[in-house]
C-alpha cells in the first residue's frame, strides 16, 4: 500500500512538470525506469553473494538503502507524498544526463581510460546490462583491464550463467583475463569455478589443466602463490579421497594401472612412493615385491634402498623362493660380505617352501655364487673346498631333508650334480670326478634317457678324450629306451670320422642287435594290446548281446502277464496292473504283498493260507497308483528362459509345489514340469520356465541347493543331440593356487567346523564340501582363501593335522585332467587294419586293472612310432589266432587226468 501511494503521489506531482508530454510517453518513460531500478537489484543482490559486504561499503547508495527504500516511500507518504519519488528520478536523470555525455567524449576521443571506467560504472548502477557489457568490450579491446575490472565482470558473468553456453562463455572470459597481467585472483577464481563444472564431459580434464596452467603462471608468487597451491591441494586429496571410497581394498589392480602409468613417465620419486603405497594393502602378493625389487635392482640402484626393500620382501612373504634368489644376488651384487650372505641363505632354508623344486633353486643360486667367489687360476684354494663341500651338502640336504618331506628330491634329472660335473671338467680340469659324478646321475634312473647320454657324450667330447667318448656311447647304445636310433646314429658317425675299421665293424653289430631287439618289442607290445583291444571288444559285444536277450526275456514276461490281467480282469481291478510292469529295484519296498495266485502256487507257500478268501476292501498297496500325466513335448525354442533341474528326491509326490518357492525367488515362474513314469513315479527331474531370461540365469545360482537331504542339480537347458559335446561343470579343473584341496576329513565333519579351523590362518571366502549325488560326505573339501600367501601359510600348517581322529592332507588345488574317452570307430584307420587302443581296454583304467605291459615299452603313438622307428607290425587279426590256445572239450580234460 506504501508503494502504491508512493506511486500515486509521484504521477501527481510529475504532471506539472511534464509540460508538453503526453500522458501515454510519461508512461512508457515511468516504465523504463522500473525496469531498470529492477535490474539494478538483481544485479546487487549477485554481487552480494558473490563478493561479499565488502560490495555495501563500495555502493553505499545501492546496496544499503536499497533494503530500506520501501519503509522510506511508506513513512513519508503521508507527510509529502511525492519527495522521496521526486529525489530518485532526480538522481537518475542526472545519471542518464553523465552517461550520455560520458558516451559522447568517448564518441570523441575512444582512449580516454577514465571515461571508459565512469561509464562502465554508470552503467553498472542504472542495471543496463546489454550495455555495461558492450562497455567493458570496447574497453577490453583498447586496455588491458585491470585485477580489480576483470574481477568485477566476472562476478557479474558468473552470477547471470545459467547452462552450459554461458558457462563457455564465462571460460572465455577467463582466458582473456588472465592474459593482461599476472593476476593470482583471477587464476584462482578460474580454478574454483572450473570445479563447478567437474559433472559435465572432460570436466575432471580441465579443472586439471587450469591449475597446472595457474602454477606455472603465479605458483612462485611470493605472497599469493600459496593459494592456488593449497586450492589445487584440497581439489586433488578430494578426488583421492572419493576414488578411495569407491574402490575395495586391497584395490591391487588399480595400484598396478597407477605403477604401469608412473612407469611410462619415469619419476623415480613418485615410482618409489607408488610402490610403497600399493605395498602397505598388499603386503602379502609376491609378484608386487618381485616388481618393486627388480625396478630397483635395475634403475636405483641404491644399495641401502635396494637391500632394505629385499629384506622386507622375504620377510613379508618367505615362501617364496623367487624373493630369497633376488636378495641373494642383490646382496653380491652390492658387496656384502660373505658371512652376511650365507647367513640369508641359511634363513632360506628354513622359510619353509611349499615345493620341492623351490629348495633346488635357492640351492642352485647359492651354489652359483659360490662358484663366482672361487679363482679357477689356482689349482687348490679355500673357495673351492668351500664350493665342493657346499655341493656335496646340496646332495645330502635334497636326498634327507627335503625327500623326507615330500617323498621326492625335487631334482629327478640330477640338475645340481651334472653343474658340479660340468665345473670340474671345464674350470678344474678334473675328468675323473666329472665322469664319477656322471656314473651317479646314470645310476638314479637317467641311463634310459637319450639326452642324458649325449649330455656326457659332449662333456667327454670337450674336455675328455675318444676312449671314453666311444665307451659312453656303447652303454647308452644298450641302455637307451626312448630314442635308441638317435644314439646309434651318433655312435656310427662318430666312428665313421674318428674310428678304425674295427671299430666301425663293432659299432655296426652292436647297433644292428639293439634296433632288432627294440623292434621285437615294439611288435610284441604292439600285439599284445591289439588283442587286448579285442578281447574287450568281444567282451563289450557279449554284454550287448545280454542285454537284448534280457530285454526279449522282460517283453515276453509283459505280454504273458497282460494276458493273466486279461483273463482275471477283477483281481486287476482289485489290486491295480502290477504284473504290468516290474518296478525297479531301488523303488521296491518289503512289505510288497504278492499277488494270490503267487502266495497259492509258491513252493513255500502256508498250507493253512490256501483257501483264505481276501477281505473284500484290499489293504493299501504299496505301489503308487497310476497317474494320468499328459505327455507335454519340450519346446527347443524356449530353452534360454528354461533350466534343468535333476537330482531330485524320487520320493516327492508334488515335485512342482516343493520346488515353486525355490525358484520363484528368481523371478516369475511361468510352468514346472516335473517327469513322471509309465507308472505315474517321479523320476527325478524337471524343467522349470521362467518368463525372462535373467530370472533362468539367476536360477541357476541354486545349482547343489539342498532339497530333501539331496543336492539339487541346475543346469542350462541345452538339447544334447544338437550339442552333444556340451557339458556344465561349475568349478574350475585348473591350477588355482589360493585354493585347498582338504581330503581325509571324517564324515561327521560340518562345514562350520571345518572353517572354524581354517580361518586361524587367513581370510576364508568360500568352503565346498564335496558329496556324492545322494548329499553324503564323501570327506573331500575345497577351502578358498582371499589370497596365495594365505593358501600357502594354510598348507603348511594344516596338512597332516589331526581332526576327529582323522589325519588330514592339504594341497593347493590342482586336479587332474579328465582323459577323453576315445571313440570305437576312430581306432579304425580308413582302409587299413584295426589299431589297436591303448592297453586299459574299452571302459577306460579301471582301479584294479593290471598292466601287463612293462613301462619301460609303453608308447602313446604306437602306429606312427612304429612307422618311423622299425617295421610295421603285421595285421591285428592274425596275430591273435597265431597266438590263441585251442579249446579243450570235456574227452580232453579227462585225458589229462587219466595220464596223472
Amino acid at each position: 500500500m506504501a508503494t502504491a501511494a508512493a506511486a500515486s503521489a509521484s504521477e501527481a506531482e510529475a504532471e506539472p512538470k511534464a509540460g508538453p508530454k503526453a500522458e501515454g510517453e510519461e508512461d512508457e518513460a515511468k516504465a523504463a525506469r522500473t525496469r531498470r531500478k529492477v535490474l539494478s537489484r538483481a544485479v546487487a543482490a549477485a554481487t552480494y553473494k558473490t563478493i561479499g559486504p565488502e560490495w555495501d561499503q563500495q555502493e553505499e547508495g545501492v546496496s544499503e538503502s536499497d533494503g530500506d527504500e520501501e519503509y522510506a516511500m511508506a513513512s513519508s507518504a503521508e507527510s509529502s507524498p511525492g519527495e522521496y519519488e521526486w529525489e530518485y528520478d532526480e538522481e537518475e536523470e542526472k545519471n542518464q544526463l553523465e552517461i550520455e555525455r560520458l558516451e559522447e567524449q568517448l564518441s570523441i576521443n575512444v582512449y580516454d581510460y577514465n571515461c571508459h571506467v565512469d561509464l562502465i560504472r554508470l552503467l553498472r548502477l542504472e542495471g543496463e546490462l546489454t550495455k555495461v557489457r558492450m562497455a567493458r568490450q570496447k574497453m577490453s579491446e583498447i586496455f588491458p583491464l585491470t585485477e580489480e575490472l576483470w574481477l568485477e565482470w566476472l562476478h557479474d558473468e558468473i552470477s547471470m550463467a545459467l547452462d552450459g553456453l554461458d558457462r563457455e562463455h564465462v571460460y572465455d572470459l577467463f582466458e582473456k583475463a588472465v592474459k593482461d597481467y599476472i593476476c593470482p585472483n583471477i587464476w584462482l577464481e578460474y580454478g574454483q569455478y572450473s570445479v563447478g563444472g567437474i559433472g559435465q564431459k572432460g570436466g575432471l580434464e580441465k579443472v586439471r589443466s587450469v591449475f597446472e596452467r595457474a602454477l606455472s603462471s603465479v605458483g612462485l608468487h611470493m605472497t599469493k602463490g600459496l593459494a592456488i597451491w593449497e586450492a589445487y591441494r584440497e581439489f586433488e586429496s578430494a578426488i583421492v579421497e572419493a576414488a578411495r571410497l569407491q574402490a575395495e581394498a586391497p584395490r591391487l589392480a588399480e595400484y598396478q594401472a597407477y605403477i604401469d602409468f608412473e612407469m611410462k613417465i619415469g619419476d623415480p620419486a613418485r615410482i618409489q612412493l607408488i610402490f610403497e603405497r600399493a605395498l602397505v594393502e598388499n603386503c602379502l602378493v609376491p609378484d608386487l615385491w618381485i616388481r618393486y625389487s627388480q625396478y630397483l635392482d635395475r634403475q636405483l640402484k641404491v644399495k641401502d634402498l635396494v637391500l632394505s626393500v629385499h629384506s622386507r620382501a622375504v620377510r613379508n612373504c618367505p615362501w617364496t623362493v623367487a624373493l630369497w634368489s633376488r636378495y641373494l644376488l642383490a646382496m653380491e651384487r652390492h658387496g656384502v660380505d660373505h658371512r652376511g650372505i650365507s647367513v640369508t641363505f641359511e634363513k632360506a632354508l628354513s622359510a619353509g617352501f611349499i615345493q620341492a623344486t623351490d629348495y633346488v633353486e635357492i640351492w642352485q643360486a647359492y651354489l652359483d655364487y659360490l662358484r663366482r667367489r672361487v679363482d679357477f687360476k689356482q689349482d687348490s684354494s679355500k673357495e673351492l673346498e668351500e664350493l665342493r663341500s657346499a655341493f656335496a651338502r646340496a646332495l645330502e640336504y635334497l636326498k634327507q631333508e627335503v625327500e623326507e618331506r615330500f617323498n621326492e628330491s625335487g631334482d629327478p634329472s640330477c640338475l645340481i650334480m651334472q653343474n658340479w660335473a660340468r665345473i670340474e671338467a671345464r674350470l678344474c680340469n678334473n675328468m675323473q670326478k666329472a665322469r664319477e659324478l656322471w656314473d651317479s646321475i646314470m645310476t638314479k634312473g637317467n641311463a634310459k634317457y637319450a639326452n642324458m647320454w649325449l649330455e656326457y657324450y659332449n662333456l667327454e667330447r670337450a674336455h675328455g678324450d675318444t676312449q671314453h667318448c666311444r665307451k659312453a656311447l656303447h652303454r647308452a647304445v644298450q641302455c637307451t629306451s626312448d630314442y635308441p636310433e638317435h644314439v646309434c646314429e651318433v655312435l656310427l658317425t662318430m666312428e665313421r670320422t674318428e674310428g678304425t675299421l674295427e671299430d666301425w665293424d663293432i659299432a655296426v653289430q652292436k647297433t644292428e642287435t639293439r634296433l632288432a631287439r627294440v623292434n621285437e618289442q615294439r611288435i610284441k607290445a604292439a600285439e599284445k594290446e591289439a588283442a587286448l583291444a579285442q578281447q574287450e571288444e568281444e567282451k563289450a559285444e557279449q554284454r550287448k548281446r545280454a542285454r537284448a536277450e534280457k530285454k526279449a526275456l522282460k517283453k515276453k514276461k509283459k505280454t504273458r502277464g497282460a494276458e493273466k490281467n486279461t483273463v482275471d480282469e477283477d483281481d486287476e481291478k482289485e489290486w491295480g496292473d502290477e504284473e504290468e510292469e516290474q518296478p525297479s529295484k531301488r523303488r521296491r519296498l518289503e512289505n510288497s504283498v504278492p499277488p494270490t495266485g503267487e502266495a497259492e502256487r509258491g513252493p513255500d507257500a502256508d498250507p493253512g493260507l490256501v483257501g483264505v478268501e481276501l477281505p473284500s476292501k484290499p489293504k493299501e498297496h504299496v505301489a503308487a497308483p497310476r497317474r494320468d500325466v499328459p505327455k507335454v513335448l519340450h519346446d527347443s525354442s524356449k530353452d534360454g528362459i528354461t533350466v534343468f533341474v535333476s537330482n531330485l528326491p524320487y520320493s516327492l509326490e508334488e515335485p512342482a509345489t516343493v520346488l515353486r518357492p525355490l525358484f520363484e525367488a528368481c523371478g516369475d515362474v511361468v510352468e514346472i514340469r516335473p517327469i513322471f513314469s509309465n507308472r505315474g513315479d517321479f523320476r527325478g527331474y524337471c524343467y522349470v520356465e521362467f518368463k525372462e531370461e535373467a530370472a533362468a540365469q539367476r536360477a541357476l545360482e541354486l545349482d547343489r541347493k539342498s532339497v530333501e537331504g539331496r543336492p539339487m542339480f541346475v543346469s542350462p537347458c541345452v538339447d544334447k543331440s544338437k550339442n552333444p559335446d556340451f557339458k556344465v561343470f561349475r568349478y574350475s579343473t585348473a591350477l588355482e593356487k589360493h585354493k585347498l584341496f582338504i581330503s581325509g576329513l571324517p564324515f561327521s565333519c560340518t562345514r562350520e567346523e571345518l572353517e572354524e579351523i581354517c580361518k586361524a590362518h587367513g581370510t576364508v571366502k568360500d568352503i565346498r564340501l564335496v558329496t556324492n549325488r545322494a548329499g553324503k560326505p564323501k570327506g573331500l573339501a575345497y577351502v578358498e582363501y582371499e589370497n596365495e600367501s594365505q593358501a600357502s601359510q594354510a598348507v603348511l600348517k594344516m596338512d597332516g593335522m589331526t581332526v576327529k581322529e582323522n589325519i588330514i592332507k592339504v594341497a593347493i588345488s590342482n586336479p587332474p585332467q579328465r582323459k577323453v574317452p576315445e571313440k570305437p570307430e576312430a581306432r579304425k584307420a580308413p582302409g587299413g587294419p584295426l589299431v589297436p587302443r591303448q592297453i586299459y581296454g574299452a571302459r577306460g583304467k579301471g582301479r584294479t586293472q593290471l598292466s601287463l605291459l612293462p613301462r619301460a615299452l609303453q608308447r602313446p603313438g604306437a602306429p606312427a612310432a612304429q612307422a618311423e622307428n622299425g617295421p610295421a607290425p603285421p595285421p591285428a587279426g592274425a596275430t591273435p589266432a597265431a597266438t590263441e590256445a585251442p579249446k579243450m572239450s570235456n574227452a580232453d580234460f579227462a585225458k589229462l587226468l587219466l595220464r596223472k
